[in-house]
């Protein structure tokens, strides 16, 4: 074992690691792109090689909890925040468009809720490898709270413009297809000849 007393962190990850395994199995299963498949295969072989090497090198080179517990540790706050720093793409998208659609409020919650928790949990005894990158998710959902809460409205006017411009466009063309004599519109109308 990386690190002693850890029954929480190991419960969370193991839940969370059983999750993803059963979505990534059902999206495998439902999933008609055959390379969209084979790229999600792909990567989870390399994350597996990845942590099998990660695992035995720590394991066999490494025989204190201490030397373990920093270099897990290390690796751990290196992809939480890349975890975390996802969604930074789709906050350029949301300032780019300033349109929160594309943006899930309740995940940036649930991200938000999620960083203060563990956050909280890091201080109750200190422990840095848990505070840091809980720390900045903490950081990065409040941002994307605040970027919702500053296009909200401006979204509700983008899309009611779209259906605007959509049913126009569908009227225009259901006018042109009339006046160019392409429809009957006693047929549209549901009148027998």
């Amino acid at each position: 074992m990386v690190h002693p007393n850890s029954v929480l962190v190991i419960t969370i990850n193991a839940a969370g690691t059983a999750i993803e395994v059963v979505f990534l199995t059902l999206f495998l299963i439902f999933c008609h792109d055959k390379k969209k498949r084979l790229k999600v295969l792909l990567i989870i072989m390399v994350e597996l090689i990845f942590m099998a090497a990660l695992a035995t090198l720590i394991l066999t080179v490494l025989h204190t909890t201490q030397r373990r517990s920093i270099i897990v540790g290390i690796i751990a706050i290196l992809f939480n925040v890349m975890m975390y720093a996802a969604p930074l793409s789709v906050m350029k998208l949301v300032i780019t468009t300033k349109s929160v659609e594309y943006m899930p409020f309740f995940l940036s919650l649930a991200s938000f809720a999620n960083g203060v928790a563990w956050t909280t949990y890091a201080f109750l005894p200190f422990d840095p490898f848990i505070a840091v990158p809980n720390g900045v998710g903490t950081i990065f959902s409040l941002a994307q709270l605040l970027l919702y809460a500053t296009y909200y409205k401006s979204t509700k006017r983008i899309i009611a413009a779209r259906k605007e411009a959509k049913m126009e466009m569908h009227l225009s063309l259901s006018e042109l297809a009339v006046a160019n004599g392409d429809v009957d519109p006693k047929k549209t109308a549901g009148a027998t000849p």
